[in-house]
């Protein structure tokens, strides 16, 4: 039985490692733009239109594109994925240097083309990275999701720390190049590496979960079927709009975090980035937090509506507090609203795998991820409507709305956990 024998191979931490540090500068320079638009709008001279197109065509790429990715990434396998997605990654750095020297507009549409086409090869690496694990070690895994929201954090925080707000080009200039030259230098480097030692798959799987899935001849295995089977599951479906409200409500607050904080506390760049790295660093800690809870107790379900109900409960106070003039008391309810709100990520990613095994979990992560998507695409640009025109404070209640829909759609989900019970029949056998 090929089974039979699971090993955990010290490879995984390696592997894991190179793929947090992509995830990290992958989404540590494409927050940059959107977060700290009104510098980059004046030295770029964009309009803030072009910001919004360009925040709105990276999330259309994924949508258009996620689904040849996928079948290449079944069908060619992780270490072709990862290499594709390695070198578009340092392509579109050295694409923001050619933007940066040349001041033209088509070279930043380009380096958004290839920044949005890199993010769904990323974004369909994580399940097959997390099977070099045991699927016990939810803790673990909770870990890869969350440097994205690292990456994310140092986009707040280090930009403005790094880039005056200065009315002179050629300064500016300047300290744009820095940080460029210093994230094209490390793309780079990660390239060489992904080359020289990245594998395809443990050489023994390191659970019976996934020696099954592993086990699974190629032939065998229909994509589209298993696309289709997954919209058939109504635990998977309710769990993917659910997922979808919540992050794009997560991705409509980063990218207007700026905006609000600046409208009611005028100069604070550097403040509203320490807010933004507030809200990935909490949230960061809710997700570990969670991931050792289901780690201990397997409660999927009732862990995820929890985090959700909290997660509401932070969006409403963060509404009605940051008007109040008190910077010391938005840094305090962002930090609960991201404790709750970033920390929901990986556990939706746990959730479906429980519930769609044995379908393969880059296909429901994937779904996922359209998901969040479409509803971040929506939600920014109601978002940014209303807040133009009737205030921040409306423009949360539309989220506290939303995630209020989600809480109620996360209670109907029946905790139907497959993956697991697969493993408790081996450990009886």
């Amino acid at each position: 039985d090929a089974a039979a024998f699971f090993f955990l191979s010290r490879l995984r931490w390696v592997f894991f490692f190179l793929f947090s540090s992509y995830s990290f500068f992958f989404f540590f320079q494409w927050i940059q733009y959107f977060f700290f638009y009104n510098v980059f709008v004046r030295f770029f001279f964009f309009s803030t239109f072009a910001i919004d197109f360009f925040f709105l065509s990276y999330m259309l790429i994924y949508f258009f594109f996620f689904f040849p990715v996928a079948w290449l990434f079944f069908f060619r396998g992780l270490r072709l994925i990862f290499f594709f997605f390695s070198a578009l990654n340092a392509i579109f750095f050295f694409l923001k240097l050619g933007s940066l020297i040349f001041f033209f507009f088509p070279v930043t549409v380009l380096f958004f083309f290839f920044c949005g086409l890199a993010q769904v090869f990323f974004f369909c690496m994580p399940s097959r990275i997390g099977s070099w694990h045991c699927c016990s070690f939810v803790s673990c895994l909770c870990l890869s999701p969350l440097s994205p929201q690292l990456g994310i954090a140092a986009g707040f925080l280090l930009p403005p720390v790094l880039i005056p707000n200065v009315e002179d080009v050629e300064k500016l200039a300047y300290h744009i190049s820095i940080m460029f030259f210093m994230t094209a230098g490390v793309a780079s480097a990660l390239f060489i590496l992904v080359i020289i030692v990245f594998k395809e798959k443990p050489p023994n799987p390191p659970s019976r979960a996934q020696a099954l899935i592993q086990s699974r001849p190629a032939a065998e295995y229909s994509y589209v079927q298993s696309i289709l089977r997954l919209l058939r599951n109504a635990n998977f479906l309710l769990l993917m709009v659910t997922y979808g409200l919540n992050v794009g409500c997560f991705y409509a607050l980063s990218t207007l975090l700026n905006r609000m904080v600046i409208h009611h506390y005028p100069g604070e760049e550097v403040n509203a980035g320490r807010i933004g790295l507030t809200i990935i660093l909490s949230g960061m800690t809710g997700a570990l937090i969670s991931g050792i809870w289901l780690d201990k107790t397997k409660t999927y379900k009732q862990t995820t509506l929890v985090v959700y109900i909290m997660s509401l409960v932070g969006m409403i106070v963060y509404t009605f507090t940051l008007s109040l003039g008190h910077l010391w008391v938005v840094f305090v309810t962002a930090g609960l609203l991201g404790f709750f709100m970033t920390g929901y990520l990986p556990l939706g990613f746990e959730f479906a795998a429980e519930l769609t095994y044995p379908e393969s979990e880059g296909t429901s992560s994937g779904l996922l991820n359209v998901s969040a998507q479409i509803f971040g695409i929506a939600l920014t640009i109601s978002q940014g409507q209303i807040i133009d025109r009737f205030g921040t404070e409306a423009g949360n209640l539309l989220l506290c709305s939303v995630l209020f829909l989600g809480t109620i759609m996360t209670a109907f989900i029946k905790a139907d956990l497959r993956r697991q019970q697969a493993n408790l029949e081996n450990e009886q056998t």
